[in-house]
């Protein structure tokens, strides 16, 4: 972690998860402001870490019955940066990343960013958008000029 407060925060993120019912599958470890890559499992609604963004090496890992129901799961919180699907069915992926609620859905691929793409998220996870033609929007002035 790049502070010892940053290490600290995150542990109690951990703490606070595993006391409201999560359970640690992996990790979990911290030696100073080194802390070692987490699997969380049975998180619910009821625990804060459903609704918190961990900034460090812990993943959440649920499992749904359909599609439906991983789409309503990825879209139940109040962030909403970025997305990842992973999928073989390439209809499967438009449906599945339209209906995703985030700014942006990278599909089988990891951080597949670039400065001609426009970066940026939806809910509390954003202002609009950087890079990309959209984003040199976000810093023009417009004015409407109109003369009869």
């Amino acid at each position: 972690m790049t502070s010892e407060t940053a290490a600290a925060r995150l542990q109690d993120q951990l703490d606070r998860a595993v006391a409201g019912g999560a359970r640690v599958v992996a990790g979990g470890k911290r030696d100073g402001n080194f802390f070692a890559p987490t699997v969380l499992a049975d998180v619910t609604p009821d625990n804060d870490a459903y609704h918190e963004e961990f900034f460090g090496p812990v993943a959440t890992v649920y499992r749904v019955g359909s599609e439906d129901e991983a789409v309503t799961l990825a879209n139940d919180t109040p962030f909403g940066l970025g997305s990842y699907l992973f999928t073989t069915d390439s209809e499967q992926a438009m449906r599945v990343a339209d209906r995703i609620d985030a700014g942006m859905v990278w599909v089988n691929i990891v951080l597949g960013d670039g400065a001609e793409l426009p970066f940026g998220g939806v809910k509390r996870s954003g202002f609009g958008r950087e890079l990309g033609r959209f984003g040199a929007d976000e810093f023009v002035n417009k004015k409407m000029i109109r003369i009869g």
